[in-house]
């Protein structure tokens, strides 16, 4: 039987960040309770709900065992402690299994005395904070809410309430940031001693008001104070020396943890592990078909409320997406890939690619091991692309 990972999609913020990417929104707090509710209602339909939209293959998971679960958004922590108890209680009562992981994620003002105590007590376990960065400067220009003060407040209220596993966000080339300032905001997170970081470096696409303003030659949410490229990949390298020294180990392309404390969820995704996802844009994968709900929150809302299936797109796997799946996910892990395991079971032989690309270093071997060499992480879309090439 499959233990899977559960996610759970809030696409609610109380603001929204220039970069941002997602499909979230802003929306007024009376419309969190009916959402949760169709949440719930999915969830405790959601083998009703793969019929309806056709899919065959998560048969076998309707009973499935689950041992993480992730909430995040948008900004779930504005939720109501009590939607969120009643989220987890729908979960508890669907799923069997014992949580090991249960994340929630948070904004740093938006955690309160009162509210990190009744996520304890409803068993959170982990919380990922949303810091980004703690220049209030780079803060300012992002769109975010909170500052620098509020990350550190935020830190202590978690740990007095007993969170046992933090993590900290942050992004690498925000409008504003320099070498001096991506340094400090380094060596705060350090100080704080969270068990986790994730090190985002700035994408820039049509998809977030910055990356249009970027794309169009603007010059508002201070499109033309973003770093150069280079200064990212500086940046990037930088945090790879500072986090080692600090004693995290880097274990994908974007995330660092203290010894035992790497993110078991988000394990599943880079190693093609079933998972579920509830909620508005959520995505699920079964192993032979990737899913994804309706974006719209209040489309989602409606399609529940009238029976039908949130599910709005499905896509069977093919050999070829399995694949590139397999390098693609795989090499993002600084464990690396069983080479010989994926040859055999694709009937592929990628020598000649492998020994072009090792001879430049940018990929180690060692037995039927396959790794990205870790000086190499920042080039690692350019290295894999170039490792399926025909």
């Amino acid at each position: 039987m499959a233990t899977l990972g559960i996610y759970v999609q809030v696409p609610f913020c109380q603001t929204k960040c220039t970069y941002c990417n997602f499909h979230t929104g802003v929306v007024s707090s009376s419309r969190f309770a009916p959402y949760i509710q169709a949440v719930q209602h999915e969830i405790r339909a959601h083998s009703a709900g793969y019929e309806a939209a056709g899919i065959a293959a998560p048969r076998e998971l309707r009973c499935a065992s689950a041992d993480t679960v992730y909430i995040g958004g948008g900004t779930p922590s504005l939720l109501d402690p009590a939607l969120l108890g009643d989220l987890l209680g729908t979960l508890r009562n669907t799923f069997s299994g014992k949580w090991d992981e249960l994340t929630l994620e948070a904004d740093p003002e938006t955690v309160e005395s009162v509210k990190a105590a009744r996520w304890v007590a409803a068993g959170i376990n982990r919380i990922s904070v949303g810091s980004q960065s703690f220049v209030d400067e780079e803060l300012k220009a992002a769109g975010r809410m909170h500052r620098r003060t509020d990350i550190s407040r935020a830190m202590r209220i978690l740990r007095d309430a007993g969170v046992p596993n933090i993590s900290l966000d942050l992004i690498a080339g925000l409008p504003k940031q320099t070498h001096d300032s991506w340094r400090d905001s380094l060596e705060q997170a350090v100080d704080l001693a969270p068990e986790h970081l994730s090190i985002y470096v700035m994408e820039i696409d049509d998809g977030s008001r910055l990356g249009l303003e970027v794309l169009s030659g603007g010059s508002r949410y201070s499109a033309r104070e973003l770093p150069s490229e280079e200064a990212m990949v500086e940046f990037y390298e930088v945090a790879q020396a500072e986090l080692r020294s600090a004693g995290f180990e880097q274990y994908e392309i974007s995330n660092w943890a203290k010894p035992g404390f790497a993110s078991r969820h988000n394990l599943k995704y880079w190693r093609r592990e079933p998972y579920l996802g509830f909620g508005a844009g959520a995505h699920s994968f079964s192993g032979t078909h990737r899913w994804a709900n309706i974006h719209d929150p209040a489309r989602y809302v409606d399609a529940l409320a009238s029976g039908k299936s949130a599910i709005e797109s499905v896509e069977p796997l093919t050999w070829q997406s399995a694949f590139e799946e397999e390098i693609f996910l795989g090499l993002r892990q600084l464990a690396g890939i069983d080479l010989s395991r994926i040859e055999h079971q694709y009937g592929v032989n990628l020598g000649a690619r492998l020994e072009r690309l090792a001879s430049r270093g940018v990929l180690e071997r060692e037995g039927s091991i396959l790794r990205l060499a870790p000086e190499k992480l920042n080039i690692s879309t350019e290295v894999l692309v170039e490792l399926l090439r025909d």
